[in-house]
């Protein structure tokens, strides 16, 4: 059984976003996401100031099984991205939700979080 953690919002496509106390909002994939592509081999994030619209195609995951986009959760600007995921792609299979995050926006509408799943409605997806 896949972890679902409390607290995050989710796409349906398996993305979670997560609000910081600063206002930005960090982006992954769930670890159903990561359990279902099987061995991650390479990651592509967006580039830092790149301006992403909520369901757009933001990074892609490859794994020994298939490639994947990455789809950003809501409206925003990047920030940061996780540099580290491109000589240890396996941190997602890892650590999905921790030191697997892929990239921090900021948001332009702070109120697309409350379209996405929480945690029971994704646990009920998945």
């Amino acid at each position: 059984m896949s972890e679902v953690k409390a607290g995050l919002r989710y796409l349906k496509s398996h993305e979670w976003s997560r609000l910081e106390s600063d206002g930005s909002v960090t982006v992954g994939i769930s670890d159903h996401a990561q359990s279902a592509l099987g061995d991650l081999v390479f990651v592509e994030l967006p580039a830092v100031g790149k301006t992403l619209a909520a369901g757009a195609a933001a990074a892609v995951v490859e794994s020994t099984k298939a490639a994947s986009d990455v789809y950003a959760p809501i409206s925003g600007t990047v920030l940061a991205v996780n540099t580290e995921l491109s000589d240890a792609p396996e941190k997602l299979n890892a650590d999905p939700y921790g030191a697997g995050w892929m990239f921090k926006l900021q948001p332009t509408q702070l109120s697309e979080l409350d379209a996405l799943l929480d945690s029971e409605a994704y646990s009920a997806l998945v």
